[in-house]
């Protein structure tokens, strides 16, 4: 890579002075392939044993890897599905590709079980399966996220996930901070920005990078991280980060915030390998608590650029309550023959049970609410809960988020797919085999797939449309 713009490289000499060569040299080595484990579903030492990649641990990132010899073993064949993203526990959602250096923002998130977090601009959906993971289907994960293009592949993200306590938003930040006010555990702001971090991974960001960029997105990034301190409750943490270099973006950002906010304090990041910590002399007049803030650079650690800062509000702050409370998810009364239904498909397949007062109707659909919910009126909700599936004439039909959201013993039938079939499935074709009518959870490896319904010694093939391969 060898098209780095001009006023950058001059904007990182005077910055980092002889350092910034180094920086380059990292700038035109090849980015790395991260991998996050999905908690949920399988251990990270499992996993780590059963795939057929070599992956090294993240220090900062108990469930974070990145990938080695990938391209070695599809070579050699010794990966016979080729790339981490096209072997089938990727589709089954075990694991995430993600960058490296990206997994440590929602580890400075610190979720506890039972938490209710927000993630304001959670597309495509890295950070928020990584919080779904840490929240252990307990508490909510709201994943909000302002454009609307972006909606449809953090939903199928989620989806893939299994994640079942997550509310699914498209709005725009002071909306929620209209209707919702200062409640939540934990809110992260991943903020839009210019892009530095992710030059070797993305020219898109080398061409439109310009200084007047970085101009208006630090004002931008103003306004909305204004707006998501009015989210967290007293006490409560806000994780902000970026993936540039930008101090306009960064720490003078920060500085700005804190200086206008005394009732918010900047909080240390725990060091980690290749961890260096932010510049307070990068803000005129230097602001020293910056240094509990961090940046992770390309040229001291495997990853790409980012920059992270932890802040939490003040257990007495005076904030304005909430105008209505969380309260219990009960589901709508559900109309006889849907619940009639759903329980014959239930009985018939499942093998454990789901709490009916947390199951709601929308329409002939079926979904699964969270525990607790925040108002919903006069938010865009795209998904709420987990989507059990649809009445359709005579029969239940079952999403494919129900069965990536359920474990393979949970099913009272599964068929079990080899490399061979794993492949046709995918495809969405139909399978052969002896045996009773009915659902089928489809599994490869242990994980669970989608489904099939077999009439006749036919496997029906029920892989969604949308994700069927072509090859």
């Amino acid at each position: 890579m060898t098209d780095l713009p001009e006023a950058f490289v001059a904007r990182m000499r005077a910055l980092l002075g002889a350092e910034a060569e180094e920086l380059f040299a990292a700038l035109q080595r090849p980015p790395l392939v991260g991998l996050r484990v999905n908690t949920l579903k399988i251990a990270p030492d499992e996993l780590r044993r059963r795939v057929p990649w070599q992956l090294v641990a993240l220090p900062w990132c108990p469930s974070g890897f990145v990938v080695q010899r990938a391209a070695e073993q599809e070579a050699d064949g010794a990966a016979p599905f080729g790339t981490p993203g096209q072997h089938p526990w990727h589709a089954a959602g075990r694991y995430y590709l993600q960058e490296p250096s990206a997994m440590a923002v929602a580890e400075a998130l610190d979720v506890q079980p039972g938490q209710h977090v927000l993630d304001l601009a959670a597309a495509p959906g890295g950070k928020a399966t990584h919080i779904a993971a840490l929240l252990g289907d307990r508490g909510l994960l709201v994943a909000n996220e302002v454009e609307r293009s972006r909606i449809k592949a953090l939903s199928e993200n989620l989806e893939r996930w299994g994640a079942r306590n997550v509310l699914i938003t498209n709005e725009a930040v002071e909306r929620l901070v209209q209707r919702w006010g200062a409640r939540f555990d934990r809110v992260l702001l991943d903020a839009p920005c210019s892009g530095e971090g992710m030059f070797r991974k993305h020219a898109q960001a080398r061409a439109e990078w310009s200084v007047q960029q970085i101009q208006g997105c630090a004002a931008r990034q103003a306004r909305i991280l204004e707006q998501a301190a009015a989210l967290v409750r007293p006490g409560g943490l806000l994780v902000y980060s970026t993936c540039t270099f930008a101090p306009e973006e960064n720490e003078q950002r920060i500085a700005t915030f804190l200086r206008a906010h005394p009732d918010w304090r900047l909080e240390p990041i725990p060091r980690q390998p290749g961890f260096a910590p932010a510049r307070p002399d990068w803000v005129d007049p230097p602001l020293p608590e910056l240094v509990h803030a961090v940046r992770l650079w390309p040229h001291r650690l495997a990853g790409e650029g980012h920059f992270i800062a932890r802040l939490r509000r003040a257990e007495q702050a005076e904030v304005a309550p909430p105008a209505e409370r969380e309260r219990r998810a009960a589901g709508s009364r559900l109309p006889a023959e849907l619940l009639a239904a759903w329980q014959a498909f239930a009985r018939d397949t499942l093998r454990v049970e789901l709490p009916l007062a947390q199951v709601a109707a929308r329409g002939d659909q079926l979904v699964l609410l969270p525990e607790a919910l925040p108002p919903l009126d006069g938010v865009r909700v795209v998904r709420a809960g987990l989507w059990l599936g649809t009445r359709r004439p005579g029969r239940f039909e079952p999403a494919h988020a129900l069965a990536l959201a359920v474990r393979a013993e949970d099913a009272r039938r599964t068929h079990a797919l080899d490399e061979r079939s794993v492949v046709a499935y995918l495809r969405g074709e139909p399978l052969r085999e002896a045996g009773a009518d009915g659902w089928l959870l489809m599994t490869f490896a242990g994980a669970p797939l989608g489904w099939g319904r077999r009439v006749g010694g036919v496997i029906k093939n029920f892989y969604p449309h949308g994700l069927r391969r072509s090859t």
